[in-house]
């Protein structure tokens, strides 16, 4: 069994990480974090655990994050540096769900969030944790820095493209939208239901945090230099994500051999669902699952080429990525404790 701490436990991604973790069949959950709730029963606060995790919330002073075989950190950005190196000195494998371990690019972190990197030493044997696309890297890992919820849409569904030079890797565009829960658990006048719900907007058009960490793993499928236009979007359910991208092809391929090409890349993927060419898939079709499906269009058979890519955030997203990467970290089928079957209606 792995031992398994997670600090931050109150969250939607922490949340996500219980409801999963609790019927992994090689998972022990040892301790989860929270300094305000210390003592409460886990199950109090989400009576969907009950009957399913028995533990504790407890203090971090009181937790023995060191007597286990691997803590996830489901916390603001900052926390995971601070206190990755002694785990990691104890033996203890990282994974964080933050941004502290994914820009190997120092200035660029400290640039979009606003505090030092304290942890650069850890921070540059950090592994990427895209299991598509960092399979055997993430095996032999001790700290892993797991993707955003969009940079996870953006990057698989342009990777076939970029690896096969095929496109203009120099004006790529993405237009996402996500649900609410992709902000996290907290009180914000702008996520309440009253300001969320029967509306629509986009945000961080100027620039938002996960623009330097696509570009920045794009930027390894490729030796074209890579320019990204990003958007998100808020859309009114709880959660989803949906990401629209464009990119423009610069060789003569057909539509045929464009599905064929996806089809390829992602044949051995057990997360990855290629549909049919000129397929729409709907957020409900991943809800829950780690599931992620993509689907290709050619409006009137321009040289434009338009890639659809849908995931929940919470999962494939965030908290079930990060179980896909503790799998292959300790030898297991990466898919063990993930076979969930989407929740429809």
């Amino acid at each position: 069994m792995i031992k398994i701490g997670i600090v931050g436990g109150t969250g939607y991604t922490g949340v996500e990480l219980l409801r999963i973790l609790a019927t992994h069949p090689q998972a022990q959950l040892t301790a989860i974090t929270s300094r305000k709730e210390d003592g409460l029963p886990v199950a109090d606060m989400y009576p969907s655990l009950r009957g399913r995790v028995d533990v504790a919330f407890s203090s971090p002073e009181k937790a023995k994050l060191h007597e286990c075989d691997v803590v996830f950190f489901a916390t603001p950005h900052g926390v995971a540096m601070s206190q990755a190196p002694e785990l990691v000195a104890a033996g203890v494998k990282v994974i964080d769900l933050a941004p502290d371990f994914r820009l190997q690019d120092v200035a660029q972190f400290e640039k979009w969030y606003g505090m030092p990197h304290t942890c650069t030493d850890l921070l540059k044997e950090a592994v990427y944790g895209l299991p598509e696309l960092n399979r055997e890297a993430i095996k032999t890992a001790r700290v892993i820095g797991n993707p955003g919820c969009y940079p996870t849409t953006m990057q698989l569904g342009f990777a076939p493209l970029l690896k096969a030079g095929i496109v203009d890797a120099a004006n790529l565009i993405a237009d996402c939208k996500s649900g609410v829960s992709g902000a996290g658990r907290k009180l914000d006048v702008g996520y309440l239901f009253a300001e969320a719900s029967d509306s629509f907007k986009a945000y961080g058009v100027s620039g938002h945090r996960h623009l330097p960490e696509t570009v920045e793993q794009l930027q390894h499928l490729t030796k074209d230099k890579v320019g990204l236009i990003f958007t998100p979007h808020l859309v009114p359910m709880i959660r989803g994500m949906h990401s629209t991208l464009y990119a423009r092809l610069t060789k003569e391929i057909s539509n045929a051999d464009l599905q064929a090409l996806f089809e390829d890349a992602y044949k051995d993927e057990p997360f990855v669902d290629v549909m049919p060419f000129g397929a729409h898939p709907e957020t409900r079709s991943t809800r829950g699952s780690n599931m992620l499906r993509i689907a290709l269009h050619r409006p009137a058979d321009c040289n434009m080429l338009v890639v659809l890519v849908v995931q929940d955030n919470l999962v494939k997203g965030s908290s079930g990525q990060a179980v896909q990467c503790m799998n292959l970290m300790f030898g297991l089928d990466e898919s063990t404790g993930l076979m969930h079957v989407p929740v429809m209606p």
